[in-house]
């Protein structure tokens, strides 16, 4: 956890944020549940029987390409948006049923929204930005729970200032704070992230995420970036065109794809092919067990480039064996751009190396592969 975490997590009691009620419980099991949603736009499949719940303080993250369908997804949760198929419930509360018409319109979902601009009221300032939701409450407690908000996200000094004087990131915490206020059962978010310079980025991540959990707000968040996905979610759901390909703990979606569009998603692979025989597949770095495909059928072979592992060896530098074509720094780890050889072939291939490892062109390496990084498929 970085040095900004570890304030934040100072900065944030247990139990929430002062002068501001727990959200309303969920007393079916789950704060969202959307069930066999299917949604088409013209010829453009934007959910196809879809089944997804989000359950009390948990982080769920929707992952996919831009026109997946899950930004329409976290729509028809918000209301803004009917399904033609299937039904939405937050709690206990059934809010849509396509077969018999029950509709309950946003403002009555107790669902809070924050989208990729933060859409601040100009003519307001933040602390009354932060307190517009909350009209049915005396002014001052309106106040103290904007206050309080604002300070758990290090916004206090700036109550009084106007949005526009705020920076980027500064005003997405105010869209936050302003959707927490109401103390909302699911909080939806829809890229909120991506508008942001990368180091800002990390930094609002991370005062979202102790925010969320500190106060046990459950959440949908949308996201096409499988590195936010990875930090930020209790559990995944990974999309394409329109279905979901594989649900659980980012872990099992890292380490246990069930897709091949699945290992493609989350960074470069090293791409293969080949056939298995007696349970494995043989490759130019080894074998790869491949038990659970048959002998003899065609396949395809993932393996991502933290699973080489490369030895820089003594010796001439020539072409004739497996060698360096290129080395880059890249922060915490070093890019290798390989040429493997297997008798009189030769392959290019990346290496993701941890720390400083930068062997010059053409010096002669092994290559020992990690298997647990290696996926088969068939063709």
């Amino acid at each position: 956890m970085s040095a900004a975490s570890d304030h934040l997590v100072s900065r944030f009691p247990a139990g929430g944020v002062a002068g501001m009620q727990a959200p309303c419980p969920s007393p079916t099991g789950e704060a969202l549940g959307l069930e066999a949603i299917s949604h088409n736009f013209d010829a453009i499949t934007a959910a196809q029987d879809i089944n997804l719940s989000v359950q009390p303080e948990e982080l769920l993250c929707l992952l996919g390409p831009s026109g997946c369908g899950k930004t329409t997804l976290l729509r028809f949760a918000a209301g803004l948006e009917r399904p033609q198929a299937g039904r939405v419930r937050v709690g206990n509360q059934l809010m849509s049923d396509a077969q018999d018409r029950t509709w309950v319109p946003p403002e009555q979902r107790h669902v809070g929204l924050v989208f990729q601009d933060a859409v601040l009221f100009p003519h307001l300032n933040v602390i009354d930005n932060v307190g517009f939701g909350l009209p049915k409450v005396s002014a001052r407690e309106r106040a103290q729970r904007a206050r309080a908000l604002l300070a758990q996200l290090g916004l206090a000094p700036f109550a009084e200032s106007f949005p526009h004087v705020l920076s980027g990131g500064q005003q997405q915490r105010v869209a936050l704070a302003r959707a927490l206020a109401p103390a909302p059962r699911i909080m939806l978010l829809d890229e909120p992230f991506s508008g942001l310079d990368a180091r800002l980025r990390d930094r609002i991540r991370d005062d979202t995420l102790h925010l969320l959990k500190r106060n046990g707000t459950a959440t949908l968040l949308v996201t096409h970036d499988p590195e936010e996905a990875l930090f930020m979610a209790d559990r995944i759901a990974v999309m394409r065109d329109g279905k979901i390909i594989q649900q659980g703990h980012p872990t099992d979606i890292y380490c246990r794809p069930v897709d091949p569009f699945v290992v493609r998603f989350f960074g470069d692979v090293n791409e293969m092919r080949g056939v298995v025989m007696d349970g494995r597949v043989d490759t130019p770095i080894g074998p790869v067990a491949a038990g659970h495909i048959a002998d003899g059928t065609a396949v395809q072979v993932l393996i991502r480039p933290e699973a080489l592992n490369v030895e820089k060896l003594a010796g001439p530098r020539d072409h004739s064996g497996s060698h360096v074509l290129m080395s880059r720094l890249l922060g915490g780890a070093s890019f290798i751009h390989l040429c493997v050889h297997q008798g009189n072939d030769e392959y290019h291939m990346h290496a993701h190396m941890p720390g400083v490892f930068l062997p010059e062109r053409e010096d002669p390496i092994a290559v020992h592969l990690d298997p647990t990084q290696a996926f088969v498929f068939p063709l």
